[in-house]
């Protein structure tokens, strides 16, 4: 199953690769002891700097085995003089690994300092667009409110241009009707009309709801069958236990808004 081949894949049970077991002679140094630091994942499989350290290991021990015996004092000297040479030669490639390496790590700082910059600059357009949007939509509305105004000013400028002079105009009927808000709908009160003074105008007034022989009159010309009601209960559906089922009392509920 797919969960088998995650827990058990290849890539989690893979291993070194196989060293076979080995026997060294006595009196002899073989030059893979000396690399005995590199192992699988760790310097191997082996790449430029590790062939330069190789190199190196090899130089070192061609210079070891170069070294004059110290038997006489000419060839202390030179030992000396030799161990001075390469002690400097060290020093100075060391000196200059400690230079790669600050290079290497100067790369990696502008490269984070770059990367930091780009992400600040982005932030800070970012932030200026937001910025310069809510000013275009503070400007938009201020500019909408300023328009609006001025339709509304132009519109009483030309309502009163209308009548400048005061001149009386023409009643315009069809005007007054269509207008729900005319004098005609709802007159004011200032004007003297008042219109509640006229309510009981529409009020109905008749011989069959005023007088009490109206009423008989009335009474007896409805059909006998209209003032006998007639209403059945409906029955409702118990269980064993007595209780009404809900199914029963929907059911009447039903028939009663359908009558």
């Amino acid at each position: 199953t797919l969960g088998t081949q995650t827990d058990y894949r290849d890539g989690e049970a893979q291993t070194d690769p196989y060293s076979p077991e080995y026997i060294v002679r006595s009196g002899s140094v073989p030059e893979i002891l000396a690399l005995a630091t590199l192992t699988w994942g760790r310097g191997l499989p082996a790449g430029q700097a590790e062939m330069e350290i190789i190199d190196r290991i090899r130089e070192k021990r061609a210079w070891e085995a170069a070294l004059p015996p110290m038997d006489s004092p000419s060839n202390v000297a030179k030992r000396l003089k030799m161990m001075e040479d390469m002690e400097r030669k060290e020093w100075a490639y060391r000196e200059e690994e400690i230079e790669k390496l600050q290079k290497v790590k100067m790369e990696v700082f502008k490269k984070l300092l770059q990367r930091r910059e780009e992400n600040q600059n982005r932030l800070d357009v970012m932030r200026l667009k937001n910025h310069w949007q809510n000013h275009q939509k503070a400007k938009e509305e201020k500019m909408r409110k300023v328009q609006h105004d001025c339709a509304l000013m132009l519109r009483k400028l030309i309502a009163k241009r209308k009548n400048c002079m005061g001149k009386l105009g023409r009643r315009d009927i069809i005007r007054e009707y269509n207008d729900f808000s005319s004098q005609t709908y709802a007159p004011l009160s200032r004007i003297g009309v008042f219109p509640d003074n006229h309510s009981d105008y529409y009020a109905v007034k008749t011989f069959y709801l005023d007088t009490f022989a109206g009423l008989c009159e009335l009474e007896e010309s409805v059909q006998h069958s209209v003032l006998q009601i007639k209403t059945k209960a409906p029955k409702p559906t118990y269980t064993e236990t007595g209780y009404i089922r809900k199914s029963g009392r929907l059911e009447a509920v039903l028939l009663e808004v359908h009558q």
